[in-house]
């Protein structure tokens, strides 16, 4: 299984605390996917984030239902969280969240190792580009929506 590695960073003018709030807030994540994945959760608000807390969520890849079932493994308010996930369509998703305050706010960094079914081809001609421009819509959404105060 070939492990591929995507390291995005975003400086939001805000807060460490708040901004953290934001990203333990799981229905936010709607907010902050694209609408072409017409991504939902799937469980009842509250959801309780802590280590071992599992969500539910459904969206739809290249036209077709999927659904996606993550753990959170680590939770280390305010400065990193890992969601791993348990069911979904990858064969690997691990996906690090840290906050780190900085001169403008914070820095937020996002790690991800991840492996694909049918490998290296299914990666170059979709995969890749999709999870691209997956964060790049989520770098856009964030930046605006911090901007305006959070």
């Amino acid at each position: 299984m070939r492990i591929h590695t995507l390291d995005r960073s975003l400086v939001l003018p805000q807060p460490v605390e708040t901004v953290f709030a934001f990203f333990a807030d799981a229905r936010n994540l709607e907010a902050i996917t694209p609408p072409w994945l017409r991504f939902r959760v799937l469980d009842p608000a509250p959801i309780r984030m802590e280590t071992g807390a599992r969500i539910h969520y459904r969206l739809r890849v290249h036209g077709l239902p999927l659904r996606w079932e993550s753990e959170i493994t680590v939770w280390e308010p305010p400065l990193r969280f890992v969601d791993v996930q348990r069911r979904g369509p990858y064969r690997l998703w691990e996906h690090e969240h840290r906050f780190e305050a900085c001169a403008e706010g914070t820095r937020v960094l996002d790690h991800v190792d991840y492996a694909v079914p049918g490998g290296a081809l299914v990666h170059r001609l979709l995969v890749a580009r999709d999870v691209n421009a997956i964060f790049d819509y989520r770098g856009r959404v964030l930046a605006q929506r911090f901007a305006a105060g959070g």
